[in-house]
């Protein structure tokens, strides 16, 4: 069967499941983990999520973004220039920039697994949900890091800052983005007698 770039994965990826040995056991995982409640239709925040990457960006701090692509195609990785293979719609294993999308529960969670150098295994999870008590739509979004011996905790905590900048405006960019494409449409004129 040909392979095309959009297709290509490292070996191994995303085949490894998401560690969860509890720290007691040895294991170690980092979480950055925001939540918001969102001005949105469920599914105007997933057509904002599902749409995230490539011409649409992160939503959040390009330039950061960009220096982080140039930095991993500086090591011989693929950087931000994959783009994505639909600018609308994802599936399990499309590549999209330096992720490849790891799990797509349509209207519900994407998890995107990082392919970019560094000393551990990440991931990045957005999440729709329904608040029980309030019926209102909550945008769950994590960041997972696993690291690689002691040099992946020390990567965890020298970007430790960055990540609640990045990530924090992030889930406010989308959760904007949901509630703009929710908000009504201009009333039209009307129809002159």
């Amino acid at each position: 069967m040909a392979t095309r770039w959009s297709s290509a994965a490292l070996p191994g990826a995303p085949s490894d499941p998401l560690p969860t040995d509890p720290g007691w056991a040895g294991g170690s995982l980092y979480t950055d983990h925001r939540e918001l409640t969102v001005d949105a239709s469920p599914a105007a925040l997933w057509r904002v999520i599902e749409g995230i990457g490539g011409e649409n960006g992160w939503y959040s701090f390009p330039l950061a973004w960009a220096v982080r692509g140039w930095l991993d195609r500086l090591v011989g990785r693929a950087g931000l220039r994959r783009g994505r293979r639909d600018a609308q719609h994802l599936r399990v294993g499309d590549a999209l920039d330096f992720w490849r999308v790891e799990a797509v529960e349509p209207g519900r969670l994407l998890r995107l697994r990082a392919e970019m150098r560094m000393p551990g295994l990440a991931w990045l999870e957005l999440r729709v949900d329904t608040d029980a008590d309030t019926g209102r739509t909550r945008y769950r979004q994590r960041a997972l890091f696993h690291p690689r011996r002691l040099l992946g905790h020390a990567y965890w905590w020298a970007i430790a800052p960055f990540h609640a900048l990045i990530f924090g405006c992030m889930a406010r960019n989308i959760a904007r983005a949901a509630a703009h494409e929710t908000a009504p449409d201009a009333v039209p004129p009307a129809a002159p007698r």
